[in-house]
């Protein structure tokens, strides 16, 4: 088992890494004594995927456990679902020395994290990502929150998990789709952060995507080591965590645009693509490394290009109500070379609707 470490002082936390790690997820929790009783939340089809064998996991070593479910997809991500799920903790007679676990993909970790955030002011949740792009981005880091229909997260706070437990074997069950949506994350640490790993992935491209058992959890701890080095650094995003929104910003607006029908990763791909164009423009980034980065994404059988249909006035909107703006003013990440990247928001108007075009 690999074990990784989120060094945030008192609110550290463990990664454990290991193909298989959901059927001993109930013996984990035993030695580590976070909560006497345990609530899953999950959306539908996880639930029926793995909510029993978790379940199972924990019944086995006498651990009281529930299990609630939300319908599946971005649409579920609000704050209705919240409600919904608040109301059943009260129900259940869930207090403070229970505990919550996010068994899911990204839209069940932030769900959860803001949940348990919330109730009575904070219990305590752990985190089971079960698609490549929680385990390698979003169960890491503590950002949790919900969308509204002004803009995507703009709803939640930073609270951190206690523990997150990776089984790289679940990723076997999942549609291929789901694999590809967590690639375009993994591209993004090669790009912002290290040029050797951005190589090593384009010289394992087939390996990892046939999801090779040593290959796919070297990815997925090099990834949460990444992210962890830059929480530690910077756990509330002013200054260096913002690095990790490469793409986001115009993947964000390409994905609220789509009304959601475009993947989150998918989006994230795209909006990679489309800012690179800027750095270009800017004379920041090469145009010969541009193309590197798009011929990796497009490798892996990622988007590169916005949908010819999708009304570019309103993507316009949403990069100004975009979290991370300042004014009605975007910040992008901007790529100087593989490994590094800069944040500006010294992005021209036409800079932008050309990238979007």
């Amino acid at each position: 088992m690999k074990q990784l470490q989120v060094g945030l002082e008192e609110r550290a936390y463990p990664i454990l890494i290991k193909e298989g790690l959901l059927s001993e997820i109930g013996q984990e929790l035993k030695q580590r004594q976070i909560a006497k009783r345990y609530i899953i939340i999950a959306d539908d089809q996880v639930a029926e995927l793995f909510g029993g064998h978790v379940v199972e996991s924990l019944r086995n070593v006498d651990i009281p456990v529930d299990l609630l479910t939300f319908p599946h997809g971005e649409g579920s991500k609000n704050l209705s679902t919240v409600a919904k799920l608040t109301s059943s903790l009260a129900q259940l007679g869930v207090d403070r020395q229970d505990a919550l676990i996010a068994l899911g993909g990204g839209v069940t970790g932030d769900i959860t994290g803001f949940l348990a955030a919330i109730y009575m002011r904070g219990i305590s949740f752990v985190q089971v990502p079960t698609t490549l792009l929680a385990q390698v981005d979003s169960s890491v880091g503590g950002k949790t929150g919900v969308d509204i229909p002004e803009g995507k997260n703009l709803v939640g706070c930073f609270y951190q998990p206690k523990c997150v437990f990776i089984d790289s074997a679940v990723l076997k069950e999942l549609p291929a789709e789901e694999l590809l949506n967590g690639l375009a994350e993994v591209v993004k640490y090669g790009v912002i952060y290290d040029g050797d790993f951005f190589n090593f992935l384009v010289a394992h491209q087939k390996n990892i995507l046939r999801l090779e058992p040593a290959v796919i959890e070297a990815v997925v701890a090099h990834c949460c080591t990444i992210k962890a080095q830059v929480v530690v650094a910077d756990e509330r995003e002013a200054d260096l965590r913002r690095i990790l929104n490469y793409g986001h910003t115009l993947g964000h607006a390409v994905e609220a645009a789509s009304d959601f029908t475009i993947a989150h990763g998918m989006a994230v791909s795209i909006g990679m693509v489309a800012v690179n164009t800027i750095a270009v423009k800017k004379s920041l980034l090469s145009p010969e490394k541009a193309q590197r980065i798009k011929d990796v994404l497009q490798g892996f059988g990622l988007p590169v290009e916005i949908p010819a249909d999708l009304d570019r006035r309103q993507m316009k909107e949403f990069l100004k109500t975009d979290k991370k703006s300042v004014g009605g003013k975007p910040f992008f990440v901007l790529p100087v070379q593989i490994g590094k990247v800069i944040i500006s928001d010294d992005v021209e108007d036409i800079m932008i609707e050309e990238a979007l075009a």
